[in-house]
């Protein structure tokens, strides 16, 4: 029989502020962000949280991501990462997000958490989270070190695509499936489905949400992370097995697959 799945963006839909962006200060500590670039960072978290992104900025910011990681040692990232998570989203999970996040589970729905941040900051926030797959932006990684090409940029189309990708691989019938955004950029992403909800949506997409009668959900408790593990730990023991991230291998094929199709596609 077909499957459902319940698809969520992170930043400012799960997650009270930027997943990205929050991390300037740890990464600078551990001498991988200079003064400046925390900066830039601290005033483009005020930014986002103050009046989200739109397709320019978000170009804008694959193309800065891109250049800034260039170098960077992975296994520091995701050492400074792992140290640092609770202090980060510390309190920076809404509640709301998370009672969704339990419901969907109750109902035999799998959960995935797809986000244009980074797969070494996503996938621990969705370890922590119970989510079954976690899915971000994957930078090629050459001996050990980030080459700052982008594999899969999960925005726009591309979650959309990757949505498709993980339906045909699981059975999912997406007009069964659940999705929840707050950006007008993730307007494909909503599209895929058929039950979308536009969460702390902003005003481009609040406005496609009233007219094609979409829920709005508006999102205003944030709880620390330790809170939301504390939830988690009461539920079933195998279950929590089963959530601790499937996601390594499947997401890096699917950017993989993903990349390659447009690498033949601008070939072609």
């Amino acid at each position: 029989m077909p499957r459902s799945a319940a698809f969520f963006d992170l930043d400012k839909t799960i997650l009270a502020k930027s997943s990205s962006l929050a991390f300037a200060r740890p990464f600078y500590r551990g001498g991988l962000l200079g003064r400046t670039d925390v900066l830039k960072s601290a005033y483009a978290q005020f930014t986002y949280l103050s009046s989200g992104a739109d397709h320019d900025q978000m170009e804008a910011m694959r193309h800065y991501m891109s250049e800034l990681v260039k170098g960077w040692d992975v296994e520091t990232v995701r050492r400074i990462v792992a140290e640092t998570l609770d202090e980060i989203v510390d309190p920076a999970v809404y509640e709301e997000a998370v009672d969704l996040i339990e419901e969907h589970k109750d109902a035999g729905r799998d959960v995935i958490i797809i986000s244009s941040s980074g797969t070494e900051v996503v996938e621990p926030i969705g370890e922590r989270l119970g989510v079954d797959r976690a899915i971000g932006t994957q930078v090629e990684i050459v001996d050990g070190r980030y080459t700052g090409e982008i594999l899969f940029y999960a925005y726009g189309e591309g979650k959309a695509d990757a949505m498709r990708a993980l339906a045909a691989e699981n059975g999912y019938d997406l007009a069964d499936c659940y999705a929840y955004s707050d950006s007008m950029t993730d307007l494909p992403m909503l599209e895929v489905v058929g039950h979308p909800y536009a969460v702390n949506p902003d005003a481009p997409l609040r406005a496609i949400a009233l007219e094609r009668d979409w829920p709005i959900l508006d999102f205003a408790r944030p709880v620390s992370m330790p809170t939301v593990r504390q939830r988690f730990t009461s539920m079933n023991t195998a279950d929590n097995r089963r959530t601790a991230l499937t996601v390594g291998a499947a997401t890096v094929a699917l950017g993989i697959a993903w990349y390659a199709s447009r690498r033949r596609g601008s070939a072609g």
